[in-house]
């Protein structure tokens, strides 16, 4: 699943630990989501949407076009 993740921490000068603890999960668990290795479950999506004042669209593209 594709992520704009890494880039909107990057703009919000967060480390992934910060991240991590915004969204009370594991330091991991980010670096899973901003390699592409992890899907988000549905409640992580929305808790990581509103974090970021966005929609989970506009976070995460679950059909990437190459």
């Amino acid at each position: 699943m594709k992520s704009r993740l890494r880039v909107l921490r990057a703009e919000r000068d967060w480390s992934q630990a910060e991240l991590a603890d915004r969204l009370g999960i594991a330091r991991q668990t980010v670096v899973a989501l901003e390699g592409e290795k992890y899907a988000p479950s549905l409640p992580l999506a929305f808790k990581i949407a509103r974090l970021f004042n966005a929609t989970v669209e506009d976070i995460f593209d679950p059909d990437p076009t190459p």
